[in-house]
């Protein structure tokens, strides 16, 4: 099932989002996701079991240790974990997840898609959050040429 631009812009309407995934690392994709975010204004909570910051911001060891007001959540894990995140996101409550393209797998999307949650899958989300720039930009630009970009 295709992402609709409706449930893309209702999970980032609050400008409040856990990122399962975060690394402290600069150069990988996690870390990159959670810069770009927050210095686009988001309001972070970064999910690492190993890391009590990550750039200043405190940094949760698990998406049961976030506070009770976050309600959306992104997971950029790897996929051999994102079904457990999936899991313990249903049990927390959370009620929006965009589990990242090359994040997802069957079992998560399908445990997902078991409960009655806004979910997200099969994109990045560096393509919709504005300004977008780089090879996002010229990602987004592809796939409305080709018609694939969510309606």
């Amino acid at each position: 099932m295709k992402a609709s631009k409706a449930s893309i812009d209702s999970f980032l309407a609050s400008r409040k989002v856990a990122i399962a995934g975060v690394s402290r690392d600069p150069k990988k994709f996690g870390y990159q996701v959670f810069k770009q975010l927050k210095d686009k204004g988001f309001e972070v909570y970064p999910i690492n079991p190993g890391a009590d910051f990550i750039d200043g911001t405190p940094c949760f060891r698990s998406v049961s240790s976030l506070p009770l007001n976050v309600h959306n959540l992104l997971i950029i894990t790897t996929k051999k974990h994102s079904r457990d995140v999936v899991s313990d996101a249903i049990a927390k409550g959370i009620d929006s997840i965009w589990i990242q393209q090359m994040s997802d797998t069957p079992e998560a999307i399908e445990l997902a898609r078991s409960r009655p949650l806004n979910l997200i899958t099969r994109e990045c989300i560096l393509m919709h959050v504005e300004p977008v720039t780089g090879v996002h930009k010229f990602h987004r630009s592809i796939k409305r040429l080709f018609g694939l970009y969510p309606r």
